[in-house]
Parts: structure tokens; sequence; C-alpha cells
């Protein structure tokens, strides 16, 4: 059964850029509208910023860009001790990005999750939220869609593509977790940063990897648990465990989101007990805390201007229109029906500003893992270091496009490359 519901709903206030998600490419692209002198305001549906990298326990911050970007800026910001490379404190990272954004003249909306869009014919013109006082607008000159999901491209009527080409499977997700008690004496290589077991396709790591796809056979592991990977963390003795792993799940469902959440998180001592079991250094170790929230890692893509592929990256294309260079990751594809994952190494590519302009909805830009390009790509862009690069491409894009009085569609992709040089980035080296 439909009910029609009917309710007038009230604008509160009018800004210039409204960035929707509060993760690594929202912060960039809140705070790269606001230094340019825009009104901003960023949203989000949690009580803290950060995402994934805080509200999703994700660690360490993977990927990399060129030098002189917003990814520079954040990790140089959170950043652990140096000879832990890019480990962080998850705590820590919550204050000081709160800091970074407010500083830099950005208003906040937490706990504020978005449940519609308001459009003039083919423009969004602002987003429908919800609070304990009930719904409400918010009008904005350009919205930036930085949830993740895609959610307010979706609301406004943007094309996009969920999964796999072929068949709109999803990666697995994921509920990472954190241990304490470590005997860094034993489980860390003499006169290096890692644990010995941290990844696989490493000379004391080797045994582990098979070790688990064992375990995992013999029922010792979850099913599809089939690869623990260790991380250290900024303080002593602990360690980012990212080994849970649920096939099969679209990420978009309320319903199947929630029955993930509880499997996951009764894999999570199973997975505790097979660690001090096994991992020399871990026999005392013990769980800390786990993430507020599920790991996705790849719902919908919004399709642009331009769609960035395979090819793409594994020939290292350069774009005329570029605004994000030498981005690098893996295509880090999980095992879509199964455990582990595939890691395709590729040399650092370029994103162009094509990507960031949604199909048939005027005044929108997306950033992170939702903007336009093919389920193999979307697995090396959706990595953390890339999407503050892309949300600061977004952010800038925004402001600009608010100075030249055109729609970000119709601006000079040059003038949004000129800003971003200007602020220190790298483009063309």
């Amino acid at each position: 059964m439909s009910v029609l519901l009917s309710k007038n709903i009230n604008v509160e206030q009018e800004y210039d850029v409204i960035v929707c998600g509060a993760g690594p490419a929202g912060i960039g692209a809140a705070v790269s509208s606001a230094r340019l002198g825009k009104s901003t305001l960023l949203i989000d549906r949690y009580g803290v910023v950060g995402g994934m990298l805080t509200s999703g326990l994700v660690g360490p911050v993977m990927g990399r860009t060129a030098k002189g970007t917003m990814t520079d800026e954040i990790n140089t910001l959170i950043g652990g001790d140096v000879p832990i490379k890019m480990a962080f404190d998850q705590e820590m990272a919550k204050i000081k990005l709160t800091e970074l954004l407010t500083e830099s003249g950005v208003e906040l909306r937490l706990q504020t999750p978005i449940v519609d869009v308001l459009k003039d014919g083919d423009s969004i013109v602002g987003v429908v939220v919800s609070s304990a006082y009930g719904l409400y607008a918010l009008k904005a000159k350009v919205v930036i869609d930085c949830t993740g999901d895609g959610t307010v491209s979706y609301l406004a009527g943007a094309p996009y593509r969920v999964g796999r080409e072929e068949d709109e499977l999803q990666q697995p997700v994921t509920i990472m977790f954190r241990l304490n008690g470590v005997d860094e004496n034993v489980a860390i290589k003499e006169g290096d940063w890692t644990f010995k077991v941290r990844m696989p396709n490493s000379k004391d790591a080797n045994w582990f990897l098979q070790f688990c796809v064992d375990a995992c056979a013999e029922g010792e592991l979850p099913k599809s648990v089939s690869l623990v990977r260790l991380y250290r963390t900024s303080r002593p003795g602990e360690c980012h465990v990212n080994a849970t792993h649920l096939n099969y799940i679209n990420g978009l469902d309320p319903k199947e989101i929630s029955a993930a959440e509880a499997i996951l998180r009764k894999q999570i001592p199973v997975i505790v007990d097979f660690i001090k079991a096994h991992v020399p250094g871990f026999e005392n170790t013990y769980l800390v805390n786990s993430s507020t929230t599920l790991g996705v890692r790849d719902t919908r893509r919004i399709m642009g201007e331009y769609i960035l592929t395979r090819e793409d990256l594994e020939s290292a294309r350069k774009f005329e229109d570029v605004v994000v260079h030498d981005a690098w990751f893996f295509m880090d594809i999980h095992n879509m029906a199964g455990g582990g994952q595939t890691l395709t190494n590729v040399p650092p590519y370029d994103i162009p500003y094509r990507c960031l302009l949604p199909l048939e909805v005027e005044n929108l830009l997306v950033a992170g893992r939702c903007l336009s390009g093919t389920h193999d790509a979307q697995a090396s862009y959706r990595i953390m270091s890339i999407c503050m690069s892309t949300g600061q491409a977004a952010g800038v894009a925004a402001a600009v496009s608010i100075d030249e009085h055109v729609t970000p569609r119709k601006l000079d992709y040059k003038l949004v490359q000129q800003k971003l040089t200007e602020s220190g980035a790298e483009l063309f080296s």
C-alpha cells in the first residue's frame, strides 16, 4: 500500500555551497570552497566528521595523489609518527578535522540526514534534511555530493550505475576493529614499521596468507574470511584489523545493511581468538573498539560527462581537463563471491573535471567514491587519499563557478586548474 504525504517545508537558510557528506571528499570540498570566500555548509548524517576515516575506523590512509593537494594537508594534519608512515590516531583526527573545517569558515550540520532535494527545472537548488524538529530545507547556488552512495545525485535524478556492469553485484562489506596488547618486540620487523604479518606477498607474511585460507576452509575463521590484514596505528601495542567480510550485500538497502552489521559483529570475536592463537606477539591482545558504521566499498557511481575506465588507469591516461593528477592505488577488488581480494597495480593516473559533472542535473558536482567511472576504476579511486583530492577539485569548481556566474558544467576547466595550481597542487608534472 502506498500513502501520499503532503507537507509544507520551510527554507531555513541559504548558502553559496552545500557539501553533502563529511568524509574525506566532503572535508576537501568544504574547506576548499570556504577558503575561496564562499559561504559553505557541510552536512553529515553522523555526529562526527571524517566518514570512513573516523566513524568507519578505516586506517591507515592509503593511496596518493600529486604533491600540494588537500590530500597532503589532511594527511599531514592527522598523520601519526613518521616511522609508522600514514598510521594515525582516529580520536585525535575527529578533533583536528573539526578544527580544520571551523577554522576555514565551514558551517557544520551534524546528525542531519538528507532526505530529499529541491529542484528548479533541471537545476538542484538545495536539499531537504531531517532533525528532531522535523523536516526543513537548505538552499544553495551549488551542491556537492560527497555522500559515497551518491544519495543527493540519485534524489536529483542523475543517472547512475551500481556494482559490476554485468550483474550489479557490489564488493563485500566490512566492519573494521582495533586491538591492543600487542607485544611489538615480537610482532614488528626489526628496524621496520610494519607487523610481520601485515599483508600478503612478503617473506614474513606468505605463511600467514595460506594459513588464513586453510583456517577459513576448515571453519576456524568465518565463511569468506580468508584474509586477515593487520596494520599498526600511532599508539604502541595497538593494531587495526581489516578482516570481517560479507558477500552479496546491497549497500543501499537498509534491511540488508542491518543484517550485515549483525553478522559482521559476530565475526569479530572469532577473528580475535584466531589472531591470539596463531600470530606471534598477539597472544595477549584484546578488542578495544569497532567501527560505528558498516564499511561499504561500492554502491552507486554517478554517471558524468566522462566515465573513467580501467583502460584509462592502466594506460596512465592524461586529460586536458585534469583536476587530480598522479592519483595512485591498486585496483582493489575484494572477492565478490568469497574471501580475499585482487590487487591489480596501475601507474599513477589523472582524473578529469568531467567525472565530477553528473549528467542531467545542473549546479551539482560529485566527489569521492561516487564520481563517474566503471566498477574497476572505482576500485582504485575510492581510496581515501584520492577522495580528498577529488573533493578539493569539486570545492574549487563550485566556488569558481559562482564567481563566474555560470553552472559548473559551463565553467572553463582551466579556471579550476588555475586555482588548484595557485593553492600548490601539481597538475602537469
